[in-house]
Parts: C-alpha cells; sequence; structure tokens
C-alpha cells in the first residue's frame, strides 16, 4: 500500500473528497465513481454503501465496468486508463502509452479491447493485459470521448475539433466524418446503430445512416448523454442545469417526454442509466445522486459536503476562500453557506464577489444574488475607469460578462462581450488593456475602456490555458497545461520553462516582490523571480493540487489553496 493510501484509509472512511467527474452502474449489483480527488470508488448499488476505493495518480476523469461486471476501468488525467477487478479495486492492468489526460476509456462489446480518447489528440486500442495494439491519428484537438459500434468493428470518437468520426477498428482508418462546428463532449450509440451527439450549443444530433438531423436541447452546453435500450429513451443533462429524457420519433425527430430541474451539488458531467427509472449522477459532494423519473424525485441525502477549496483572495488583512460546497470562509471560519461550488473569489470596489457552476454571481459575504448567467463561472477582473470601477467575469461558454456599480452601491450589468469561443480560464487588466486565455489555449486582448478587440491569438499556448495575472511593471502573465509560463509585454510574448512537472493550474504576481507564483496539479508551488530570471522557491505544499494562488501585498506573501481544503501562507523572505 502505498503512503497516499495507508494516509487515506488510516483517516478517512471511503467517500469522494473532490467533485465526481465519472459514474457508471452495473445492473443493481455495483456503482463505480471516478473523482477528481483521484478516486475510484466502488459502491453497493441498493444502499450505496461504498465498498473499496482505489488512486490514480491524478484526476480520474471517467469510469466503466466491463461488459461482464467483473473488471472496472478508470481513465485518468496521469495519462494513463487502469484496469481494476471488481470487489476489492486490485489492480489488474495499467494501459500506458498516451502523452496527455485520458479523457474516457471504453469496453469492446466482447470485454477483450480497450479504446480510449486523450487530449493528446489519439485514439490508442489495448488488450486487457495493457498492451498497446494500435494508435490511430486524425483528430486535429483533444479528444474527449470514444465508443464502440456494437458489432465491435468500429469507433466513434468526438473531438474539440467540432467533429464526430467513425474508424475502421482493424486499420484504425477513418471510415466517416461529421462537422458539428463546435466542441462535442459527448456521444452514444445504441445497439442499433444510432448516434446521438451533444453539443456545447446544447444541440442533440442524430446521426443515422450517413444522414443528421439537430434536435434543439438545451439552452447551454450538454455533458453528458445517456441511452437506454429497454426503454429507447435518451436521457440529456446540460449545464442549463435541466435533465431531459427523450424517445425517437419519424425522421429521426426527437419527443420530449419529461425533464426535470437539477439540485445545485449534482454535477452533470458524469451521469447513466442502472435502470429504467433509476438515474445516477456525479456531484460535488462525497457521493452519487439519484434520480427517479416515476416519481420525479431526487435522492441526495447520503450526498456530504466535501472540503475542497478552488479559490482564495486577501481581503482586508484575511483569507477568504470558497470551494466545492459553496462555503465561503473567512480565515478558515465559514461565514456564508451559497449552496453550489463556486470557481473564484474577487475583491471588487470593496466587496467580494464569487460564482461558480450555477452561473450566479454571488456577493460572497451577503449571499445576495447579482446576477443569473446560461453558464457557469469561471473567472474574474476589476479595474478602474472614469466612473468607478468595472467588473468583468469569465463565462463557461466564452462571454465576458460586464458590471458596473451605481452610486448607492447597486450593482449594475452592463452587457456582454465575446472574449473567446470556448471557456475562459483566466482574466486580468492593468486599467488599459483587458487580457484573458481560454481553454481551447487561446489569448484575447480588449481595450478597457471600449471593450473593442485588439488582438486574438488562437494558438498562444501549446495546451489549454489554465490562468491570467497582471504582470509587474506592465503586461500579462499566462500558465498552461504545457507547463510553460509565458510574459506577455510590448516586447512580445516570452515563454519561459518552469520547474513543474504537472500541468499548471493557477497563477498570481507580487508587485513588490516582483514575483510570479505558479501552482500545480500535483500540489507544487514554484515562484519566479523577475528581477533574477530564477525560481528561488519551489515547495511541494500539498499532496492534492494547487487550486489558485493570491497575492498578499502587505505581507509579502502568497497564499495558495489546495484542493485538499487547507490554504498555505508561502513568504518571500525567511
Amino acid at each position: 500500500m502505498s503512503e497516499r493510501e495507508a494516509l487515506s484509509s488510516a483517516t478517512f472512511d471511503i467517500a469522494h473528497r473532490s467533485p465526481i467527474s465519472g459514474i457508471d452502474a452495473f445492473g443493481d449489483h455495483y456503482v463505480a465513481t471516478a473523482g477528481y480527488d483521484s478516486q475510484v470508488i466502488l459502491w453497493d448499488a441498493r444502499d450505496g454503501r461504498p465498498l473499496a476505493n482505489a488512486w490514480h495518480d491524478h484526476l480520474v476523469n471517467q469510469c466503466r465496468f466491463s461488459p461482464d461486471g467483473r473488471q472496472l476501468l478508470s481513465a485518468s488525467s496521469d495519462y494513463t486508463a487502469r484496469i481494476w477487478s471488481v470487489g476489492g479495486l486490485t489492480p489488474i492492468a495499467v494501459l500506458r502509452g498516451h502523452t496527455d489526460d485520458v479523457e474516457m476509456a471504453s469496453w469492446s462489446p466482447d470485454g477483450r479491447l480497450v479504446a480510449t480518447a486523450s487530449r493528446d489528440h489519439l485514439i490508442r486500442i489495448f488488450d486487457t493485459a495493457g498492451t498497446l495494439l494500435r494508435s490511430i491519428k486524425g483528430h486535429e484537438a483533444d479528444v474527449l470521448s470514444v465508443e464502440w459500434r456494437v458489432d465491435g468493428q468500429a469507433l466513434v470518437s468526438s473531438s474539440d475539433d467540432g467533429t464526430v468520426r467513425r474508424w475502421d477498428v482493424v486499420s484504425g482508418v477513418e471510415l466517416e466524418r461529421f462537422s458539428l462546428g463546435g466542441e462535442t463532449d459527448t456521444v452514444v450509440i445504441t445497439r442499433a446503430g444510432t448516434l446521438f451527439a451533444g453539443n456545447d450549443r446544447g444541440e442533440i444530433i442524430v446521426l443515422r445512416d450517413g444522414r443528421a438531423s439537430v434536435t434543439p436541447g438545451h439552452d447551454a452546453g450538454i455533458k453528458r448523454l445517456a441511452f437506454d435500450e429497454a426503454t429507447q429513451r435518451l436521457m440529456s443533462a446540460s449545464y442549463d442545469r435541466t435533465v431531459k429524457l427523450w424517445e425517437p420519433g419519424g425522421d429521426d425527430a426527437l419527443r420530449l417526454v419529461q425533464q426535470s430541474a437539477v439540485p445545485a451539488m449534482i454535477w452533470l458531467r458524469a451521469a447513466t442509466f442502472a435502470s429504467h427509472d433509476r438515474l445516477l449522477f456525479g456531484s460535488f459532494g462525497s457521493s452519487y445522486a439519484e434520480y427517479s423519473p416515476s416519481s420525479d424525485q431526487w435522492r441526495v441525502d447520503r450526498i456530504e459536503d466535501t472540503p475542497g477549496i478552488n479559490a482564495g483572495h486577501v481581503h482586508d488583512g484575511a483569507v477568504w476562500t470558497v470551494g466545492d460546497a459553496g462555503v465561503v470562509r473567512r480565515d478558515g471560519e465559514a461565514v456564508t453557506r451559497l449552496g453550489s461550488l463556486c470557481n473564484f473569489i474577487h475583491g471588487w470596489s470593496g466587496r467580494l464577489v464569487t460564482g461558480g457552476q450555477l452561473g450566479i454571481l454571488f456577493d460572497a459575504i451577503s449571499g445576495e444574488v447579482l446576477h443569473r448567467h446560461h453558464s457557469p463561472l469561471n473567472c474574474a477582473a476589476s479595474w478602474r475607469v472614469a466612473s468607478g470601477e468595472r467588473l468583468i467575469i469569465g463565462a463557461y461558454t466564452g462571454e465576458g460578462l460586464v458590471f458596473a456599480l451605481e452610486d448607492d452601491g447597486t450593482v449594475r450589468f452592463e452587457g456582454e462581450i465575446a472574449l473567446h469561443d470556448n471557456a475562459v480560464k483566466g482574466v486580468a487588466c492593468d486599467g488599459h488593456t483587458l487580457f484573458s486565455v481560454c481553454a481551447t489555449a487561446a489569448m484575447a486582448r480588449h481595450d478597457a475602456l471600449s471593450l473593442d478587440a485588439i488582438e486574438r491569438l488562437p494558438e498562444a499556448h501549446d495546451k489549454i490555458a489554465n490562468g491570467a495575472a497582471r504582470l509587474p511593471g506592465g503586461g500579462f502573465v499566462s500558465v498552461s497545461r504545457d507547463r510553460k509560463l509565458r510574459l506577455w509585454t510590448d516586447a512580445g510574448c516570452r515563454a519561459i520553462a518552469t520547474p513543474h512537472d504537472h500541468s499548471i493550474k493557477c497563477v498570481a504576481t507580487l508587485e513588490g516582490a516582483r514575483a510570479i507564483a505558479t501552482g500545480s496539479y500535483d500540489g507544487k508551488v514554484a515562484i519566479h523571480d523577475l528581477t533574477n530570471g530564477d525560481w528561488p522557491i519551489v515547495r511541494q505544499i500539498s499532496r492534492f493540487g494547487i487550486s489558485s494562488l493570491a497575492a498578499d501585498e502587505a505581507g509579502n506573501a502568497f497564499v495558495a489553496t489546495s484542493y485538499d481544503g487547507n490554504y498555505y501562507r508561502i513568504p518571500m523572505s525567511g
């Protein structure tokens, strides 16, 4: 047993400590969940009791039972997929070869082969001993999902390149391609060969016999589809916070049968049918949720808050944090309970604002709802103009939401600007230029006064960009999954190698110390000295990832928050 497993077994009951990103069921016997805490957990499907857990070296994205239910397959951001025996979750095989996150892994219908989809743009096929049999190239961006046709002779994949493609398993040759014009996270194939795909515009695309039909399904991106062969019903789950059930009609049209609003703690990235009247969902908490269509009832009583912190900010001499449970804390003491995961906390004109999965902008201290948006909120920046301070919020669907303050302190929504065509991962402003980075690896600059676009670089980073900050002395800094630090100044862009060996999640700067702090998914903080050009501080802070960094100018220190539920002060001296 590793040190991490021993610590978990000795300290905690089996439960997730970070959001559940993947889920699968094997009849009424077992449920399996995959979590951002690097855990895979096996549950008793009858009573929801945890039976066993196992660990990856990084967050786990999806999991899938073998056709006979004897093995479990998991896909992870540690660049592997793994096969476990069901029961004790003892390891059977590690499927290696990808050079980036494995987003999904799926079994062939006979259970003898595994296909994996990765952000390295490749699909790979393995046998159950972990031997790589074939690599399939063709997608031009991250591959997000892969499924087998029922005869085992073909695969279907979706990608950030906006296409769904069908591949011959033996030769790896592309057989068919559909361009869907946007990101498609999820596809399912029925036994009859019909393919359903859900895209970021909320549309469900039905692909059959070489033709495509489109059903407007949701008001925001569709994160998961599932199909129940017994009832021939399709389930769609969307960031508009609804779950819908559909029945295929004539001419491939879909007829809406039922819909339900989703409780705040549910993460719709993970969903599956356990039976025709039992749907299972991931959550931002310790366990999974259930939904019964016949009664239109949700069961969430087994879900407890998790301690993970997603963001921190230094305000009035105190450290303010917020995380998966939506609990705003001041120096570790709970102040406000907002009821759902929040991604950022930001100081603006004397107040604190926060928001996240619900698409709601909150006053972090009072809990007042300031604005509602149709998709999750990711990040924030503010700056002063002649009329006061502006605030911009970067959204999952690419918008920048702009706010101003009335003289009486009322928050006024001024409108949206199109920062990017995908999730905004970081925003910063120096009073003149608004700088932003995107999940597509793009960078954009906008005029801070007019909000007009100045520059767009679609491939500013080598991989997904995760954060941005204002650079001491002028300009901006950004970080990416490519583990580089990029300095954007009037002289151009300079990429700097970092001491990180895992993806960089966040960045912050100290003006007085002329220092840049970077935090990675493996819990490491590295600080770059702009004056000397070196890295005087490289420190392992936590076994869990660093979720955010904040500057404490008065204390000449950085504050790092972690998914382990703690925050850490890192002084620049002493």
